[in-house]
């Protein structure tokens, strides 16, 4: 089977390999402050899933070079993606939000702007703020979406319904931005056509690509609390890897697929132990996905 990944959209687009560079706009979540819950998802780590981005309180500017010196060994070019990860970053004072991504975005080495946030927080004012900053560069927008199913949805405090997120993808669309979806696997009672379902809506729903991610526990979270009372489990590495080659194959061929898997921070993981190996999972998964 083949599959369009992301390296390869990069340089069809771009005509060079970028880097993502992993940054902090010091943004919170409505799913956490009581706007649209409280406690976050129950998957979500205290730093909202941006475990691997630096401290909020350094300027933009020193948190990109900071980020280009920690990966400086393994890559030599000379373009980068500022990937925006923590908690949801289109949620805070706008005028702030717009300063930092412009700022990013007015640097040379920057190719690309990559926003992660919730599809209930695209108001007006973030659509302005969006057009303004894909006048200066590109921009990809993260939908944290994880599933269809609203039973689950409300199970991990999700926090909106599907219909929000099928506005989102309208908006987001109309706006002309490259949206990525982010779809969880292994949720708790999800089966695997139930996953399989979420693939499909992804794939049909207007969204260009996806990215598919382990269910990991972590310490600290909800989850974590759950799945040491016995009350939820996780996937196996075959299993993982059966749900990956299934989902894929009801994508369309043209939607870029960002991830295959994903890190959780080996200092907070709990389970699946397994997932810490990443060159043994992913090799695992690429010979399954070339074999389908």
């Amino acid at each position: 089977m083949n599959i369009y990944t992301a390296n390869q959209y990069i340089k069809d687009t771009f005509g060079e390999k970028l880097y993502k560079l992993s940054l902090n706009a010091g943004t919170t979540c409505p799913n956490r402050d009581g706007t649209a819950g409280i406690g976050g998802c129950i998957f979500c780590s205290s730093l909202g899933s941006g475990d691997f981005s630096p401290k909020a309180d350094m300027d933009i500017d020193r948190q990109i070079e900071q980020a280009k010196q920690l990966v400086a060994s393994k890559f030599k070019g000379k373009h980068y993606i500022a990937y925006f990860q923590s908690f949801t970053n289109t949620y805070g004072d706008i005028d702030r939000l717009r300063d930092i991504y412009r700022k990013a975005a007015m640097r040379s080495d920057i190719a690309v702007i990559s926003i992660a946030t919730r599809p209930d927080c695209l108001g007006n004012q973030v659509i302005d703020m969006l057009r303004d900053i894909q006048r200066i560069k590109p921009v990809w927008v993260e939908l944290g979406l994880q599933t269809i199913h609203e039973e689950t949805a409300k199970f991990i405090n999700r926090g909106y319904p599907i219909s929000v997120y099928d506005e989102a993808v309208k908006k987001l669309r109309d706006l002309g931005v490259h949206v990525i979806v982010h779809m969880i696997l292994g949720l708790p009672g999800e089966t695997q056509r139930d996953m399989i379902e979420t693939a499909e809506y992804i794939g049909k729903s207007g969204a260009q690509g996806i990215k598919l991610q382990l269910l990991h526990v972590l310490k600290g979270t909800n989850l974590a609390e759950l799945y040491q009372n016995g009350e939820c489990s996780v996937l196996s590495l075959e299993d993982y890897t059966e749900c990956v080659v299934s989902c894929l194959k009801v994508l369309p061929p043209d939607m870029v697929i960002h991830r295959l898997t994903g890190d959780g921070p080996k200092k907070l993981l709990i389970a699946p132990l397994w997932s810490a190996d990443k060159k043994k999972v992913m090799n695992t998964i690429n010979a399954a996905v070339r074999q389908a």
